[in-house]
Parts: C-alpha cells; structure tokens; sequence
C-alpha cells in the first residue's frame, strides 16, 4: 500500500469539509442579508446567532465540528504513515471514520434530531479510539 493509498481517507474529509465550507457561506451570507446584520455584526457570531435560521446554524455548527475530532484523525493518519504503520485495518477504520463524518455532517445539517446524531458521533469516536489504540500497541508493544 502506497503513502497516497493511505492518506485518501485524510484528503476525502478535508475535501468534504471544503463542502460544508461552500454551503455554509451559500446559507448564511443570504440569511445574514435577509436578516439585515451588518458584517461588523458578525465579529461575535454569538450575538447574532438567535436571527439567523436553525438550519443555517447548523450548517455553521458542523463546519466548527469538523475542525474539532477530525484533527486528531488527520494527525494520527500522518503519524502512522510517517512511523510505518499504515496497515490494511487501520486505513478500512479511517474509511469507516470518514464515511461516519460525512453521515454525521448529513444528519446534523438536514435533521432536528440529535439522537441519531450522537450515535453517529459516539460510533465515529469509539473508531478512533480503536485506530489510537493499534497506534499505541504498535509503537509501545
């Protein structure tokens, strides 16, 4: 398996991310418009955040979820490409991963409900959690 082989999981999230970058300046520079808050207003988009729409917050929240969890992906991606450690079952777990994050994106941006959201998250976190921990046992064992 080749280093690219091995990062396309990596580069697939951040392309997916780049998506949600582009919807979310599609949703909220018009719902900025329509609700009349000046740019300067958005300094601190906390005090603005009740005129804009839920479904425009959403798109905004997920984009901020994807610069969270997911960075400890890419760094462990990076570490074990670098360190040797680019196996067949860590990189189906980070397909697995990635493929969650882009559900997860889905179901918070187009569904009120965080139940099916959170077991996304939950399922995604516990396949990083197995991916740290085949790192770990690697390296140390």
């Amino acid at each position: 398996m080749t280093n690219i082989e091995f990062l396309t999981p990596v580069l697939l999230l951040i392309s997916w991310t780049m998506i949600i970058v582009l919807w979310m300046y599609a949703t909220r520079l018009p719902a900025m418009t329509a609700a009349k808050i000046h740019p300067n207003e958005a300094r601190h988009p906390g005090t603005y955040g009740d005129r804009l729409p839920a479904n425009v917050r959403a798109v905004a929240d997920n984009h901020n979820h994807l610069h969270e969890q997911p960075t400890l992906f890419y760094a462990l991606m990076v570490f074990s490409v670098l360190t040797g450690g680019a196996s067949g079952m860590l990189l189906s777990l980070a397909y697995a991963y990635a493929g969650l994050r882009v559900v997860h994106s889905l179901v918070q941006i187009l569904s009120p409900n965080v139940m099916p959201r959170f077991l996304l998250f939950i399922i995604g976190s516990v396949i990083l959690m197995a991916m740290t921990v085949s790192e770990l046992i690697r390296v140390f064992l």
